[in-house]
């Protein structure tokens, strides 16, 4: 039988979403009935919607979604009025204060506290500069992500910034294939260093050259079934098909209509691509690709190139993530900004994109490491730029321990976190700054701290993986981290392996603390990178060199955040929750 999901997508689902919306919008929260609020706020999902989580009724999570993390001149800065205007909340976060947005792993900006009273003009106000939050969520295709300076890079073999655009004017809004059976993630890749990060997605196309008619055609390999959440991770796996620049919306439509067919409808927790391709195989899925979903004869797989990927490959010296100054293919330069665990306080968006603007282009990207890139900065321009006072907190030039920090939303705001994270996160990468020295030659360290098993931090491909548990200390429960080591990607991608579990969350920056040493003191030598050093070890081994330690660090959060209507309330002097509220923020009583 079809889910509970799929019949309310059979009822509604598309574009027809939007008028509904405004329908409540323009009627209020509580015009929306308490019988059929799950399956709205499913819905709500295809227009960029999360409903926030128990305690914070009414308010919304909103996500942009801009192909390949490219906003162009004066969308960054309508963003930031945005959220200037419409994200705050009734408490305020004692990092990072009332009012911001978070850049996500996906090349997406998600606002918080979003009432649903405010979205029609939401809407209209993005729509103005050319931004839309269609099927930022939901089940459908999602933000297609891939290199963050594709079209500028001097290292690129195939403009994948021209792919990412044609497949979201393609499949955006298109209602073939708006009613997927899970959400469908999409990867262009076009550079040398592979930050595209295909590996991990549904959809993954990876530069590639190939003979065709006796010439050489640079195009795209096409790799399926990546993905990391419901802790069952796979790599994308190839399918021997190679796709020109031109065919490759084409084969995409393929693939996607392939997965709307036979996709799993009838559980969730198996309807990602994934497990087909697990079921069938790739031989199997290329045949019926070929067979039942493209008319012209597919091309066998290229030469991949990806024994050049260097991004998050592990090599002890390796720094491609594009924070930094990088020159441009036209003489140009762009400047790649370290933002902490995503967060982008207003006022200092406001800076940014006076930055951005005053030096460069204005043109703002996002990478999928929570980061920002300022592009089309004029040689002339970078040494005042880097002046700029806002850059002392978002740095060209981080600290290895910042630099290296992801963390998703945590249960400030998301219902499935188990653990806070972001707060957690930013204290965890200031202590170990001031605390830590990292090995000889290791200058770029990742640590992604993921609220839960669906993995938005990613943290299977970092150096030291955290993932949100709960256990008890001196009789009492507390936050707790499992701690996997030794992911990432590259030529050869790997998993971490998850060797130490329910480590009490303030024990946590003492275990990175005492495994670090031991690598220093048991490594091969100063050449040998983490992920090799993890490698080289059984899980035993290495859990052993891991030594969770009580340190001077202190953890505000051990306490049961997932339980309290929003983690930092008793700070803000707000035990009750003023959810649900009106549009003027005054809470709804319960008898209403």
């Amino acid at each position: 039988m079809p889910t509970d999901v799929e019949q309310w997508k059979d009822e509604l689902y598309g574009t027809d979403i939007r008028a509904e919306i405004e329908h409540f919008a323009e009627n209020g929260w509580e015009s929306i009935p308490d019988d059929e609020q799950d399956a709205w706020f499913e819905r709500f999902k295809w227009y960029g919607l999360y409903h926030q989580r128990a305690g914070q009724e009414s308010y919304f999570m909103m996500r942009i979604g801009p192909p390949g993390g490219v906003l162009e001149p004066g969308q960054f800065r309508r963003i930031v009025e945005i959220a200037d205007e419409f994200s705050r909340g009734p408490a305020t976060n004692p990092e990072f204060g009332n009012g911001w947005l978070d850049v996500t792993t996906r090349q997406a900006i998600q606002l918080h506290w979003i009432r649903l009273e405010d979205v029609p003009e939401i809407f209209e106000q993005l729509e103005d500069v050319g931004l839309s939050t269609v099927q930022a969520c939901g089940d459908s295709w999602r933000n297609i992500v891939g290199c963050p300076v594709a079209g500028k890079d001097k290292h690129e073999h195939v403009d994948a910034d021209a792919l990412a655009t044609d497949l979201h004017d393609t499949f955006k809004e298109n209602e073939a294939h708006s009613n997927l059976p899970r959400k469908w993630k999409v990867s262009v890749t076009g550079c040398d260093e592979g930050c595209g990060q295909g590996d991990i997605n549904d959809l993954a196309f990876e530069p590639a050259e190939k003979e065709i008619d006796g010439e050489s055609v640079t195009g795209y390999n096409v790799r399926v079934g990546g993905g990391l959440s419901r802790n069952e991770p796979r790599f994308a796996r190839n399918i021997d098909v190679f796709a020109t620049p031109e065919q490759a919306v084409e084969v995409a439509g393929g693939i996607s209509a392939l997965f709307r067919d036979h996709g799993d409808r009838e559980n969730r927790y198996n309807a990602r691509i994934k497990f087909l391709v697990d079921e069938w195989g790739p031989e199997k899925l290329r045949e019926t690709l070929q067979e039942e979903y493209i008319d012209f004869e597919l091309e066998t797989a290229g030469e991949d190139l990806r024994d050049s990927y260097s991004y998050n490959a592990g090599e002890a010296d390796g720094k491609h993530d594009h924070v930094g100054v990088h020159e441009q293919v036209d003489g140009n330069y762009y400047v790649g900004l370290n933002v902490l665990v995503g967060r982008i306080g207003v006022d200092d968006g406001y800076a940014l994109a006076d930055a951005a603007e005053e030096h460069g282009s204005g043109e703002v990207r996002l990478t999928q490491r929570q980061n920002i890139i300022l592009t089309d900065v004029a040689e002339e321009n970078v040494d005042d730029l880097r002046a700029e006072p806002v850059l002392e907190d978002y740095s060209p030039d981080p600290h290895p321990f910042q630099r290296g920090s992801i963390a998703c939303t945590g249960t400030e705001f998301c219902s499935l976190s188990i653990v806070e994270t972001k707060n957690r996160q930013v204290r965890y990468g200031r202590w170990l700054t001031e605390n830590v020295t990292l090995p000889e030659g290791v200058e770029n360290f990742h640590i992604h701290l993921s609220g839960c098993t669906a993995s938005c931090a990613q943290p299977q491909i970092a150096d030291v993986s955290l993932r949100g548990m709960k256990t008890r200390k001196n009789g009492e429960p507390v936050e707790a981290l499992d701690i996997g080591l030794g992911g990432g990607l590259g030529e050869e991608p790997q998993f971490a392996s998850w060797v130490t579990e329910r480590v009490p969350a303030d024990e946590v920056p003492g275990a990175i603390a005492n495994l670090l040493e031991n690598f220093a003191e048991a490594r091969d030598s100063d050449e040998q990178s983490f992920r090799e050093f993890v490698a080289d070890r059984d899980d035993e081994e290495l859990a052993d060199l891991i030594e969770p330690e009580e340190t001077n660090y202190e953890d505000p959060f051990m306490h049961n955040t997932k339980r309290t209507w929003y983690p930092y309330a008793e700070e803000d002097g707000l035990d009750e929750s003023p959810a649900p509220a009106r549009a003027d923020g005054t809470p709804i009583p319960s008898d209403d």
